[in-house]
């Protein structure tokens, strides 16, 4: 039973993690993670080439652990591939029994390691979405019947902390139209400001039972604090940042801070999605905190 899918539905306050592949094949450590955390999360997210780094394949590891009765979210990115291979990609994840995709665009390559790399880019997240959804009707994007259908649990990210705002609105509206029916955020620090993003776009989703998952991350670190707040998007209210550069143990102060985001957020969000970055094994005392028993 797909428990993740059913939350998604039917409603329900949905848990889930998020593993990187390895940079080679040998996936024993991650798949040791995956199964560490099986009691505790609904479903685990298997990022595609994250930060445009070559890694093992986002469908591969997704089958791998559900065979060990693990949900995945296979994640999928425009960036690498044509609509052909996307296509071909998604009824080959379908036929693995991978029911669960997120779709985003990808970080362009100059981010990454391999910066001569060509992006692709042939379909955008709302064309690929709508790919998908032809697929399940039984029809592929050059209007060719298949022989079999894909069944998915489509779903996409948004960023409630972007400027501007509505601009994220119209996108996430577009890709509700054209067939998500969950979301992923961007982490979240300020709750008062998820709570204000919220208010704008429940007449959105509310009339269409679209879940959002907030994304929220441990700050394991004054060092990571930095990071985050370099990159673009992130907004970390200073008396967060305060309470971590003078803890004496930083990353117990982290655990407290993600644990009570997650609390506050458990009275508004239809669930989180966690990012704990390389440092899982603290996933279920966060939980634990906040309050959620395991599964």
């Amino acid at each position: 039973m797909n428990i993740f899918r059913d939350k998604i539905i039917n409603g329900g306050f949905s848990v889930t993690a998020e593993l990187f592949p390895p940079k080679g094949n040998d996936a024993s450590a991650l798949l040791k993670k995956a199964d560490f955390l099986k009691p505790f999360v609904d479903a685990i997210n298997v990022t595609d080439n994250q930060r445009a780094s070559m890694r093992l394949g986002s469908m591969a590891v997704s089958r791998l652990i559900k065979e060990m009765g693990v949900e995945p979210i296979m994640q999928m990115t425009c960036r690498d591939r044509n609509r052909i291979a996307l296509q071909s990609d998604l009824l080959s994840a379908s036929a693995l029994g991978i029911e669960n995709v997120l779709i985003l665009s990808g970080d362009h390559p100059l981010n990454g390691e391999y910066k001569d790399a060509k992006p692709v880019y042939d379909l955008d997240t709302v064309q690929l979405l709508t790919a998908a959804g032809m697929l399940i009707k039984g029809t592929d994007l050059a209007g060719k019947n298949l022989s079999g259908t894909p069944s998915f649990c489509l779903g996409a990210v948004v960023n409630p902390t972007a400027n501007p705002v509505e601009l994220q609105i119209m996108m996430l509206e577009k890709k509700i139209n054209a067939g998500a029916v969950f979301f992923q955020t961007q982490p979240i620090f300020d709750v008062s400001q998820y709570e204000d993003f919220l208010g704008k776009v429940r007449p959105v989703t509310g009339a269409q039972k679209v879940r959002i998952l907030p994304g929220v991350a441990l700050l394991k670190s004054a060092k990571f604090v930095k990071f985050l707040l370099g990159l673009p998007g992130v907004n970390i209210p200073q008396a967060t940042v305060d309470r971590i550069e003078r803890a004496p143990d930083q990353l117990a102060e982290g655990i407290k801070i993600c644990a009570e985001t997650i609390s506050r957020l458990r009275g508004i969000a239809d669930g989180v999605h966690i990012m704990a970055i390389g440092m899982e094994e603290h996933i279920p005392e966060i939980l634990r905190q906040a309050g959620i028993k395991s599964k």
